[in-house]
């Protein structure tokens, strides 16, 4: 049974984490991915060496894909690429700002050679504006976008421990490119895509933009709580942290009946609602947090099941490792077969199948003999 995007061809000038993640999943869905790297290598190889001495980067972000190590700078080696690019579907490319125009390859004019082509270029701030030009990289656009302003406690404000930027990119080009293919399966044209990093993470930025515009302010930094919802957040018990949350006054009844042990803490009139518990969080807190101190992460678990209250255990990575809900995959690189946490999306179609992690330049002298470039000697 063939694979959704088997036949496509992708060429990836890519490098880091956004444009990889993208083109990952086009080849988790079948498509050829031609990953064009310098003949260091894409500098993500070198981030760390956790995985059996290769980047947990890398390793993540570049299975399926062949490797072509081209210099750019060259004619040769450019002419090599146009003769890949005049027979893709797609192009993706995340260089710094640019580099590609300077090298004969904007997406301007490449989309006036090859008018069938999907073109997705991915930058840091996009391609106009007074921040164009300039370098970006996720914490400094995790700052920019103000999404450290919101993160972090009250004392000070703090990063997102993954990269969450460069992973909203990587996943607005996946979906454009996706809704492309099938507008060009509808008129024959090909498509210019344009995704930022700042762009994706100001998108997910509207609600405390909306509360400020238009409410005038916005709650203070929660850390672990939730700045509208109470309560909302972590509680000690005496074996570990649990969160809990209370979305409704129905819960918040049965809360109080269930777990707390006192009914008429519900209908206290500082708690009554939820604007009224939100106001009197610390004290709310300090009542909910006597009664966790004195159980265990179990007991309060499971009374809190049968209550119906939205709960979850405060994990480390190690709890992550060993999490009955986390589903893995498995496939090879240069130096073994890893275990990686699978793909969100599950669906009825045939289990996908996972590529190879390639070596740096593996497939450079077969894909040259193929698009008709002689072997290197």
């Amino acid at each position: 049974m063939p694979r959704d995007l088997e036949g496509l061809l992708v060429v990836a000038i890519e490098q880091a984490v956004a444009a990889p993640l993208c083109t990952a999943r086009l080849a988790d869905a079948g498509a050829r991915v031609i990953k064009v790297e310098r003949h260091e290598g894409d500098f993500a190889r070198g981030y760390d060496h956790h995985v059996m001495g290769q980047s947990t980067y890398f390793v993540w972000l570049n299975r399926g894909k062949e490797s072509i190590c081209l210099d750019l700078k060259e004619q040769a080696d450019r002419d090599v690429l146009v003769s890949i690019i005049a027979k893709a579907d797609v192009l993706v490319q995340n260089l710094a700002p640019g580099a590609m125009a300077r090298l004969g390859f904007g997406g301007e004019s490449l989309r006036d050679a090859y008018p069938a082509l999907i073109i997705c270029e991915i930058s840091g701030y996009g391609d106009s504006g007074p921040y164009h030009d300039m370098k970006a990289y996720d914490l400094l656009v995790q700052a920019e976008a103000g999404l450290c302003s919101v993160t972090g406690g009250p004392e000070a404000p703090a990063r997102v421990g993954v990269s969450v930027c460069d992973i909203a990119a990587g996943t607005n080009a996946h979906a454009a490119i996706l809704q492309a293919l099938i507008a060009r399966g509808k008129t024959g044209q090909g498509r210019l895509i344009k995704v930022s990093l700042f762009g994706g993470m100001a998108d997910w930025m509207n609600v405390p933009y909306l509360q400020r515009r238009y409410g005038g302010s916005i709650p203070p930094r929660p850390g672990l709580n939730h700045p509208s919802i109470a309560p909302y957040g972590v509680f000690a018990c005496t074996d570990g942290d649990i969160l809990l949350s209370i979305q409704s006054e129905r819960e918040w009844l049965n809360f109080c009946r269930e777990v707390m042990a006192d009914e008429a803490l519900a209908s206290d009139p500082r708690y009554s609602t939820m604007t009224g518990r939100v106001a009197h969080r610390g004290d709310l807190d300090g009542l909910v947090g006597a009664r966790f101190a004195s159980s265990a992460t179990a007991q309060m678990a499971a009374a809190l099941k049968a209550a119906g209250i939205a709960f979850g255990l405060l994990n480390t990575i190690d709890g992550l490792i060993s999490h009955p809900q986390l589903r893995t995959v498995t496939y090879a690189t240069p130096e073994g077969e890893v275990s990686v946490i699978a793909p969100a999306a599950q669906t009825d179609a045939a289990p996908a199948t996972f590529g190879k992690v390639p070596g740096i330049g593996e497939h450079t002298s077969l894909i040259k003999a193929e698009f008709g470039f002689p072997h290197e000697t």
